[in-house]
């Protein structure tokens, strides 16, 4: 499926965090061309907005507000995806490095704590799903995961997700999405989640 339409254009918040080029690189398999980027003027003038990482909330955060970028996110108003790390930074506290994050969602972010091995890595399902983001994705589907800390269930979880607990596999406030799984690792379910944010 080919969904680079003039009308989209697509920005990957680049800043201190790894990743970013394999969410990249699942777009242009789906034919969706998209840019890397830390410029206010291009991130505000994009049809949307992707928010990956893998790294650490505490010096992530340091690098968003040196730049001025902690603002413009929570100006933004278009449609904007939070991937992993980058959804853990739009919660409101993480408890690694005791960081204030962006607070766009009422979620704190937490170690898992448990006989189980930490970090969570590898496949796990998504249940109770909400909104389009999941058009087309069953129940139980599975989305792979590498992660350490959580985000709690709350007001804005749109999935589930348990591994030690059960915590926000998914949060929506808005027009901010955020998963905690790798859509862009994990095959077509994963492929037709970002489809689905594409067409928001």
């Amino acid at each position: 499926m080919t969904i680079n339409e003039p009308s989209k254009n697509i920005a990957i918040i680049q800043y201190n965090a790894g990743n970013i080029r394999s969410v990249l690189f699942a777009l242009e398999r789906l034919g969706i061309q998209a840019m890397v980027t830390d410029s206010h003027e291009q991130i505000k003038e994009a049809s949307h907005v992707i928010f990956p990482g893998v790294g650490e909330a505490s010096s992530a955060m340091t690098y968003l507000k040196e730049r001025g970028l902690d603002k413009l996110i929570i100006s933004l108003r278009q449609p904007f995806l939070g991937i992993c790390l980058g959804m853990q930074l739009m919660c409101k506290y993480s408890e690694e490095g005791d960081t204030r994050c962006l607070g766009i969602f009422d979620a704190n972010v937490s170690l898992f704590k448990g006989e189980q091995k930490v970090p969570q890595m590898g496949w796990n399902t998504i249940s109770n799903l909400k909104t389009s983001l999941f058009n087309g994705i069953d129940e139980n589907s599975w989305q792979y995961f590498v992660h350490s800390y959580a985000a709690d269930l709350g007001e804005h979880t749109i999935a589930i997700t348990d591994y030690i607990v059960p915590f926000s596999a998914a949060l929506h406030r808005d027009n901010f999405y955020g998963v905690q799984f790798h859509p862009e690792k994990s095959g077509e379910a994963g492929a037709r989640i970002l489809e689905n944010f594409i067409q928001l």
